[in-house]
């Protein structure tokens, strides 16, 4: 059905040994989107994403895929879903092909299928001209979008993606960010966990952070920045003698104001960004400036300040 989410859980929780690794996870994920889950490590993150995957049986809750509930309904659930974890889970000495063709053999495809499927993936992913070389002799980046075109051999509606970059240089990051922003474009729904911030603010329109097994933040990444704190603007002066009246001009715009005189820049945080960036050019006028510019805080930030990960900094 069309209002069906993708994924959908509700007070989703699992212990180990009696104690709870994840308590009262909801969250929802419809067609065509990616969610991004975030959180320290232990956080939880991962269980939830074995629970989706029918590789662990929740202890309170539940949670369906694609309509499908994952306790009483586990194989459909499998045939709507595809998971790529955080290793490559691909036979190096095979080719690229040899191993899409072994993914199909084992998802019950027959041999022409499976030959076709391939091809399909190699082209979709573009890996045709290494489709015969062996995968020792990829790319990091080829590597993960062959492992992603692997998880996507059944044409499943829901992807779940357990940190798919991990090791990745940025080049390889950005081949697969690519490759996923091509799925969802196609209709693929994602659940993402990622270890790179800046991978989830690229990616994901919605995100749920995670710390001791429990949700303490979410909404959309922009929602999440502008709950940390106000906007900065930032301005740095060519001459050291001028940095006095930019501390005055901020300071009389924001509140806060920080002056690093080795830099020549002052910072301060600000309410109004279009009146605090008209209040520094006006107050400014005549001064050199060699750079000025407003500053929303980042996903990093909002991680630090949610997380037991910033209370150890």
């Amino acid at each position: 059905m069309p209002d069906t989410p993708a994924i959908q859980t509700t007070g989703l929780g699992r212990s180990y040994a009696g104690r709870p690794v994840l308590t009262d996870l909801d969250l929802r994920v419809d067609a065509g989107t990616v969610h991004g889950l975030l959180g320290p490590n232990g956080a939880g993150k991962t269980t939830a994403v074995r629970i989706l995957a029918t590789l662990l049986a929740p202890h309170t809750g539940s949670a369906r895929v694609a309509g499908h509930d994952v306790v009483r309904e586990p194989e459909a659930v499998r045939r709507h879903l595809g998971l790529v974890g955080q290793h490559a889970a691909l036979d190096e000495v095979l080719g690229g092909r040899e191993n899409l063709v072994l993914f199909a053999r084992l998802s019950r495809m027959s041999p022409r299928r499976a030959r076709a499927r391939a091809d399909e993936l190699l082209e979709r992913f573009d890996l045709t001209e290494a489709a015969d070389r062996p995968v020792s002799t990829y790319s990091g980046g080829m590597r993960r979008r062959l492992d992603l075109a692997a998880g996507l051999v059944l044409d499943p509606p829901v992807l779940l993606l357990d940190e798919p970059t991990t090791g990745l240089d940025p080049a390889g990051r950005r081949e697969v960010w690519h490759a996923v922003r091509a799925l969802v474009a196609a209709g693929t729904a994602v659940l993402l966990t990622s270890q790179y911030l800046e991978e989830v603010d690229q990616l994901a329109g919605a995100v749920t952070v995670l710390d001791g097994g429990r949700v303490v933040a979410a909404g959309t990444p922009d929602a999440l920045k502008s709950s940390v704190g106000l906007d900065r603007l930032d301005v740095v002066v060519h001459d050291e003698r001028d940095l006095d009246r930019a501390v005055a001009v901020l300071d009389a715009l924001g509140t806060g104001t920080e002056a690093d005189p080795p830099t020549r820049r002052v910072t301060t945080t600000v309410t109004d960004r279009t009146a605090a960036l008209t209040g520094a050019l006006h107050g400014l006028a005549g001064v050199e400036v060699d750079d000025l510019g407003l500053r929303r805080p980042t996903l990093d930030e909002v991680f630090f300040h949610l997380t037991t990960e910033g209370s150890r900094r």
